[in-house]
């Protein structure tokens, strides 16, 4: 029987041992953090969290407005379907109403003759077979050559309507997809700006949400909301017109109103929801998003501010409050926040205009 011999091992020549004591050498260093290599990523500081929270915050208001204008485009897709709908419904009953008056024709005249051959093409399912064969309508008399030409063009006005009603079903289809991004871009940099928030000290999670408290109350303790009537009376006074007034009058009530993105009232806010809301019960009909808005009514400097303004900020117009005076606004500011009162510089001023 044969012997099985473990293999004798050959000692390590002079470069494969300095190679083995330096890959050693560096799995140690690894292991115990020498080279800084296995240290766990250091915590940002206060304000860098803060800085990281506010800039989260602003990607997900972006991707709410986003989100706004997507849902009014995709509510007006389905608003033009159903319409689209409902007149192609309306048609087809005036063709039932067509054809059956043919019908009548057509069992007359197989009672004498046979049936004309236009009647039988304007009785046919196949409008295409209708249509190529419309010629034989001279045969018949001028009345059955009107009817079959009004059968004849009330087919084509209902696969003109389903047309129309297939193209808006793939434009609503396509908001629908969009909603869903932007949905999940707001849920993400929401999330996460939680957990950052979450890591912090609690001392520093007090500080960056203490601006974001101010205006929830007095001084004296008074919730903002029923403090509205009284601050609303130092700046309705000053607006250019009785709609402006009117906006501020009802902005000013919505103090303390919680900040839900996707919200227009009338117990929740996001930004463009307040304002737009707030000129709705003044009379006047905003869009819907902050990029629309800021493109009604007059554009104006900064320095030309009247309390019930419309004020914008970051590059890309995605927050916008009321202006009050005194270098102040009333905004939703973003979620976990209840509508309030904040100075202008709080944010990157963008333009203002002037609705009414």
């Amino acid at each position: 029987m044969p012997v099985h011999r473990r293999p004798r091992q050959r000692p390590l020549s002079g470069t494969t041992a300095r190679t083995a004591v330096t890959i050693a050498l560096a799995g140690a260093a690894s292991a115990t953090g020498f080279d800084g290599t296995g240290h766990a990523e250091p915590q940002p500081t206060a304000a860098q969290a803060r800085a990281k929270v506010n800039k989260l915050y602003e990607q997900a208001e972006v991707a709410t407005e986003q989100y706004n204008g997507a849902k009014e485009e995709a509510d007006k897709a389905r608003k033009r379907l159903e319409d689209l709908r409902d007149e192609a419904a309306r048609r087809t009953e005036g063709l039932n109403s067509a054809r059956e008056k043919l019908g009548s024709v057509a069992a007359a005249q197989y009672r004498g003759d046979g049936i004309d051959p236009a009647v039988q093409l304007a009785l046919s399912d196949d409008p295409d077979v209708y249509l190529d064969g419309a010629a034989f309508a001279e045969r018949i008399g001028s009345r059955q050559a009107s009817d079959v030409a009004n059968v004849r063009r009330q087919l084509r006005e209902i696969e003109r309507l389903r047309g129309a009603a297939r193209v808006e079903l793939s434009r609503l289809s396509s908001r629908q997809a969009e909603l869903k991004r932007h949905r999940g871009t707001i849920t993400g940099r929401l999330g996460e700006a939680r957990r950052l928030l979450a890591r912090l000290p609690e001392g520093a999670r007090a500080g960056l949400d203490a601006a974001a408290g101010a205006g929830r109350a007095s001084r004296s303790g008074a919730p903002a909301r029923d403090l509205g009537p009284v601050l609303a009376a130092s700046s309705t006074a000053q607006a250019p017109s009785s709609r402006a007034a009117a906006a501020l009058s009802y902005a000013y009530g919505k103090l303390g109103s919680p900040y839900v993105w996707g919200a227009t009232g009338p117990d929740a806010f996001d930004c463009s929801g307040l304002t737009q809301a707030a000129y709705r019960a003044a009379g006047v009909s905003l869009p819907r998003t902050t990029y629309t808005q800021i493109g009604t009514g007059q554009r104006i400097a900064r320095s030309q501010l009247l309390p019930g303004d419309l004020v914008f900020f970051y590059s890309g117009i995605s927050h916008v409050g009321i202006y009050v005076g005194n270098g102040q606004m009333i905004h939703a500011p973003r979620p976990g926040t209840q509508v309030r009162v904040a100075p202008l510089d709080e944010m990157p001023f963008a333009g203002a205009t002037r609705v009414a």
